[in-house]
């Protein structure tokens, strides 16, 4: 599975237009709020060097963002039966837990626009490709945690990132109507995830610039989070 051939989403007028007034926000998890895809990156470059198999950086982008299940089957499409599928992953888990141990990085922005949301009264959830319990661990790790009503990983859904259900459960686990909601995403696979759910998607890319596809799906692009609470929220009175 390459970027190019994940299923595409339908651009519509809701995915275009923030709700009015915002009722919750639902964020990605890994390159949205945690600054941690370039770590990803590396020492799965890392691992695979040490295997002999040396990643490009085509291969490494086209991770981004997907699923584990997807990335283990594009791999073996890529590289064939030879490659050491399950040592390149038990090797790469390890260096970037390893990695993450001193501290979990952030994306500018993140506790700040959290605090904001959070004295809104605005709920915020998770959905996150990243299982569980990893994904609560690293927001519990970087003091995150608290903010979140609810947390959707990959075990709670059957269908993964691009599909939509990571964010339809999100919403109805928070109790509010995706036409209610904004999505946070970085990734490709995220925002046609965010937007083939009906929810106006809001884009705050990290290694991977937007193209034309995504542009037509979401509601705006953001260069960082510190301006996410000024669009979603009312502006303050007098």
């Amino acid at each position: 599975m390459t970027i190019s051939t994940l299923p595409a989403a339908q651009p519509t007028m809701a995915n275009r237009r923030l709700p009015d007034p915002v009722r919750a926000v639902i964020f990605d998890m890994d390159g949205t709020l945690l600054d941690t895809e370039a770590e990803h990156r590396r020492t799965m470059a890392q691992a695979a060097q040490a295997l002999g198999w040396p990643f490009s950086d085509e291969v490494q982008l086209a991770m981004v963002g997907i699923h584990r299940d997807a990335n283990r089957i594009m791999l073996m499409e890529r590289f064939g039966a030879d490659f050491p599928l399950e040592q390149f992953y038990a090797d790469a888990d390890r260096l970037f837990e390893a990695a993450l141990e001193a501290a979990i990085p952030m994306r500018p922005g993140v506790e700040p626009v959290l605090d904001q949301l959070a004295a809104a009264g605005i709920p915020m959830a998770i959905a996150t490709s990243t299982e569980a319990p990893y994904a609560q661990r690293r927001l519990e790790k970087a003091g995150l945690l608290d903010y979140f009503d609810a947390i959707v990983t990959r075990n709670d859904v059957d269908r993964p990132k691009p599909h939509p259900e990571p964010y339809l459960l999100a919403a109805r686990r928070l109790g509010v109507a995706v036409g209610d909601a904004v999505a946070v995403e970085d990734s490709y696979a995220g925002v046609r995830s965010a937007a083939a759910s009906g929810m106006a998607t809001v884009m705050v890319p990290n290694l991977l610039p937007p193209t034309q596809a995504e542009l037509d799906l979401v509601a705006v692009v953001l260069p960082s989070l510190h301006e996410l609470a000024a669009l979603v929220l009312p502006p303050p009175e007098g």
